[in-house]
């Protein structure tokens, strides 16, 4: 709801974070979903994201880390599915974008 907190690596957050504003600055209204881990009860989280509502992106570290081009590609990809946008685990992208890849073919 309004208001809401969620919790997310900030690796995974700064490169999440690129990937909704690049979305948004097309003034496009999409989900985002992510898996939760088993510390934090399973299942998965889905939110919906429109250039009407504010958005807070908050980081624990205050550098910055340096992005992997492939992951924001796997983002942005991902948010055309009809699932929306799948935070999908870095170690996954390059796997994630063959399959795409091939999918297309």
């Amino acid at each position: 709801g309004a208001g809401a907190e969620y919790e997310i690596e900030d690796r995974a957050l700064a490169h999440l974070k690129i990937a909704i504003m690049a979305k948004l600055r097309l003034q496009e209204n999409f989900l985002v979903s992510w898996n939760l881990s088993a510390a934090d009860g399973s299942g998965r989280v889905s939110i919906w994201i429109s250039p009407s509502v504010p958005l807070q992106f908050r980081f624990s570290e205050s550098e910055p880390p340096d992005l992997n081009k492939l992951w924001l590609q796997a983002l942005a990809r991902s948010s055309h599915s009809s699932r929306g946008m799948i935070l999908i685990p870095e170690e996954d992208v390059e796997g994630y974008l063959a399959n795409a890849s091939a999918a297309k073919r």
